[in-house]
């Protein structure tokens, strides 16, 4: 249930306000002071205040003006046993989101909390929405893709934890966003952790969170990511780089459902879906001493590999059309062109860096060209050094140096296949779809030409 916070210094007021929202089934803590108040909303923030205006120290005002500077989607309501219309319009305009008078009435008080809660619930989802009308997908129609998207649409339904692998750029985060956002969470919290981009002594602290005084320079109570993605969706992007320590308290918190802050001694019971990424091969990780294998097995329970953009370059064209379209709508240069040359070089390019280092590509493009189309002459030198090497002479393939035709057949249908073999990485469903061939014949065909998945 949703956590209040009282402040009022009477403690006749603290007692009532307690017994009527714990009969109503909220958490409640109370204060007697501003300077509590302030400390307590850092420390842990509820989901709702009700403050009283005059308090000993700092007065309810100053602590309604500072909570609205550093927490303006908290809700608060404003008390008073000396009310007046001058007092209550100036706490309206300071963003109180309403105003009751002493003594308090039962109905009154439990009616304004009950909106002011759905009002902000609203205002969340309001903003998760907007988030998701944002958020892009895996463009592409190459049978590699669709294979993805199909398993994320059967997948993301369930509650079975997921871990996605391939190469840095391939789209990982955009795949883990896509479950959430299919997913009974999707109106829950998507919360991220680079677990590579941390530093080993802070890992965790981020996950976790600490108490005031755990550490030097923890000043104040945090909550962590586990805490933050409660009831949602928890990303451990670049969980191969996590250390030993923390992969350890991770997989506790996988078995139990429940952590401690860092230098705190109360467990706090977590509900959250986990989708881990990685771009290292946590097999040989594993072998290397460098993860868990527990831990491994705990997140592999729906493997997703995406395929890198080398394997797919038919899905190139349109992933250069979204993101022209997208450039457009905002870097103000106007919708660009790409001529089909400058396709064909693209296409052609063995992308180390993935669709990131193609959308790169794109924006650099439409902003350095002079033209509403983007031509060979604008491409980067690297991009036309490699198209010059592919203008070379072209080598006469050995099926065509042959007179006899069924030799000649017999050595286009090996090397063909061997070809497919090697794009699709052995996968035998995926290139007999790919190709147009039944699976049972298409291992006939390679036993025949002596081809194996190797």
């Amino acid at each position: 249930m949703p956590e209040i916070l009282v402040v009022d210094d009477e403690k006749s007021i603290l007692e009532s306000l307690r017994d009527i929202l714990e009969d109503e089934g909220y958490t409640v803590r109370c204060v007697e002071t501003g300077e509590e108040a302030l400390r307590e909303v850092e420390e842990n923030p509820p989901d709702l205040v009700l403050l009283d205006i005059w308090l000993p120290g700092i007065d309810g005002m100053e602590v309604l003006a500072r909570l609205r500077q550093g927490h303006p989607s908290l809700p608060i309501i404003m008390i008073s046993g000396h009310g007046t219309i001058e007092l209550a319009v100036k706490a309206v305009k300071l963003g109180a989101f309403d105003f009751l008078e002493k003594p308090l009435s039962y109905d009154r008080v439990v009616v304004s909390v009950e909106k002011a809660l759905r009002m902000r619930a609203l205002e969340e989802e309001n903003l998760r929405l907007r988030a998701r009308l944002r958020e892009p997908g895996l463009t592409g129609n190459s049978p590699a893709i669709r294979e993805v998207r199909e398993l994320i649409a059967r997948v993301a339904p369930t509650e079975a934890t997921v871990l996605i692998q391939g190469e840095s750029g391939v789209g990982k985060e955009v795949a883990a966003r896509m479950i959430h956002r299919l997913s009974s969470r999707a109106s829950g919290p998507f919360v991220e952790v680079n677990c590579a981009a941390i530093p080993e002594s802070l890992i965790e602290s981020e996950l976790f969170g600490h108490e005031r005084g755990a550490f030097t320079g923890a000043t104040q109570a945090r909550r962590g990511k586990f805490d933050q993605a409660h009831k949602g969706t928890l990303f451990l992007d670049e969980v191969g780089d996590m250390s030993l320590a923390a992969q350890a308290k991770v997989l506790r918190v996988l078995q139990e459902k429940r952590f401690q802050r860092v230098g705190g001694d109360r467990l706090i019971e977590v509900d959250v879906r986990i989708i881990a990424a990685t771009n290292k091969d946590l097999r040989r990780e594993i072998a290397a001493g460098r993860f868990r294998e527990d831990l491994f097995f705990r997140l592999n329970v729906v493997p997703l590999v995406i395929p890198p953009l080398r394997e797919r370059p038919e899905d190139i064209p349109l992933l250069v059309e979204e993101f022209l379209d997208e450039l457009a709508r905002h870097s103000g240069l106007g919708r660009k062109t790409i001529s089909p040359e400058v396709l064909e070089v693209l296409r052609a390019y063995p992308w180390p860096g993935n669709v990131r280092e193609l959308r790169n590509l794109i924006e650099r493009l439409v902003i350095v060209s002079p033209g509403q189309e983007i031509t060979l002459n604008d491409l980067p030198r690297e991009f036309l050094e490699y198209a010059e090497k592919g203008k070379g002479p072209e080598e006469v393939p050995e099926w065509l140096r042959v007179s006899d035709f069924k030799t000649a057949r017999e050595l286009f249908e090996r090397e063909f296949l061997r070809r497919k073999l090697e794009e699709f990485n052995g996968n035998i469903s995926r290139m007999a779809q790919a190709i147009g061939l039944r699976r049972t014949y298409l291992h006939r065909k390679l036993k025949a030409l002596g081809l194996s998945r190797e």
